[in-house]
């Protein structure tokens, strides 16, 4: 993403009310449903199946930590860092950006609820998507941090749930 792109993106959803108020929906609001739901099926399988709650919390856990502990490997700049110039909603935080810790942790919760319930993993598969592209255009991640952040969890998601 070059510079001008990321001005032009930014100034779109800042200038653009209805734009802007999809992408805050996205941002905001899907990750909040995600992990909400994500904590009532965790509830669910605690008190109906063991081994499931097991897998189910076990998997996150460990790509959040894989996420948080190669974010701090790589201390990659943000792109409103990058470009100098705000984000979308005005983040501020620094570097840490890949890969996104947003984006993995809502594709390993959609593998946890593929793992229950095939029509639900597609569901949380879809809303994962939206949450993914909601942090590049709000200007907070680049396209490379995302899908890092996607590739770490459904492939751990795939043999963690999966395979193994």
């Amino acid at each position: 993403m070059s510079a001008e792109m990321y001005i032009n993106m930014v100034s779109f959803f800042k200038r653009n009310k209805l734009c802007n108020a999809i992408l805050k929906f996205c941002y905001n609001f899907l990750p909040f449903v995600m992990f909400l739901s994500y904590g009532v099926l965790a509830v669910f399988m605690l008190f109906s199946d063991a081994k499931i709650f097991a897998r189910i919390t076990l998997s996150p856990m460990t790509v959040f930590a894989i996420i948080t502990v190669f974010r701090k490997i790589f201390n990659r700049a943000r792109p409103y860092e990058k470009f100098a110039t705000p984000s979308v909603f005005g983040k501020d935080k620094s570097g840490e950006s890949m890969p996104s810790r947003h984006t993995a942790c809502a594709f390993i919760i959609a593998m946890a609820f593929m793992y229950v319930s095939i029509p639900l993993g597609i569901a949380y598969l879809i809303i994962s998507f939206f949450i993914m592209v909601s942090r590049v255009l709000s200007g907070v991640h680049f396209i490379s941090d995302v899908l890092a952040g996607m590739a770490i969890s459904l492939l751990y998601g795939y043999l963690s749930f999966f395979i193994i």
